[in-house]
């Protein structure tokens, strides 16, 4: 268990802190929320800067990983619609796509294939992450607020993560096509 590995757990670790953060009664939950995600987020960022720099690149971590972040994403926006401040469609979209994608890699690892993240797919990780962060600190907000415009600006974020997240997908499955037509 590597340093990037070890990392990966803990971010999966902080997930439930995460998701406690939206039941605790206190007035900043959001924003402790917010922290936790940002540092989830973090090791994310970390973990594969650190295995690819120091060829630490593992099986486990190629498969956990992306799980991990899968796992943050889907519980920050479930528990953001949940709270009535995302719209249901943007999750489903965001979590179907994680689970389209996530089928598709799969199938093509089962045949030896690892299909590696495309360009807009990673922009879309980083878009959702910013919308994630601007919604929990704007959330709690009042409107006299001169940063109250952040939870607007974070709603827009996810939007644009949206439809980088259906675009990433169309040109995952356009590109990989091959792993389709073998299913």
């Amino acid at each position: 268990m590597n340093l990037p590995n070890k990392l990966t757990m803990l971010r999966m670790v902080m997930i439930p802190f995460f998701i406690a953060c939206f039941y605790i009664p206190i007035e900043c939950r959001e924003h402790i929320a917010a922290i936790i995600f940002i540092l989830a987020y973090a090791t994310d960022v970390i973990d594969g800067k650190y295995a690819r720099k120091h060829n630490l690149v593992t099986d486990f971590g190629k498969l956990m990983d992306p799980i991990a972040d899968k796992l943050l994403t889907a519980s920050a926006v479930i528990m953001l619609t949940a709270s009535g401040t995302v719209h249901p469609i943007a999750t489903f979209i965001t979590i179907g796509r994680e689970f389209v994608i996530s089928g598709f890699r799969l199938v093509s690892a089962s045949k030896g294939n690892v299909i590696a993240a495309g360009k807009v797919g990673k922009i879309k990780t980083v878009m959702q992450c910013v919308a994630v962060m601007l919604i929990l600190i704007g959330m709690p907000l009042q409107e006299t607020s001169p940063l109250a415009f952040l939870l607007t600006a974070g709603r827009v974020a996810l939007w644009i993560s949206v439809a980088l997240s259906i675009w990433s997908a169309v040109e995952y499955i356009v590109k990989n096509k091959g792993a389709v037509t073998s299913m």
